[in-house]
């Protein structure tokens, strides 16, 4: 158990952002559903409309440090080929 008051500080820090970044995580992983689910529907406007609104979600999730970038990219990158490549 933390001692030191600069120790106690830092492990409700801690707890706080586990608490934001698991909000976050959870939150981008329904947005990418949402498109997915849209693919797998065959609604090109839907997913279209999906994509759109989970590419900012997804691109803060990795500026925050809540997903790797790299990671966010390619899923935005699959996720955008499969979306243009759905018969309009």
């Amino acid at each position: 158990m933390a001692n030191h008051t600069s120790a106690k500080k830092r492990i409700r820090q801690t707890a706080r952002r586990k608490d934001i970044n698991g909000a976050r995580r959870n939150s981008i992983r329904t947005f990418i559903k949402k498109v997915e689910n849209a693919i797998i529907a065959g609604d090109k406007t839907a997913a279209e409309g999906a994509l759109k609104l989970a590419e900012p979600q997804m691109m803060r999730g990795a500026q925050k440090g809540v997903f790797l970038k790299n990671t966010m990219s390619r899923k935005l990158s699959r996720l955008s080929a499969s979306v243009k490549g759905l018969a309009a």
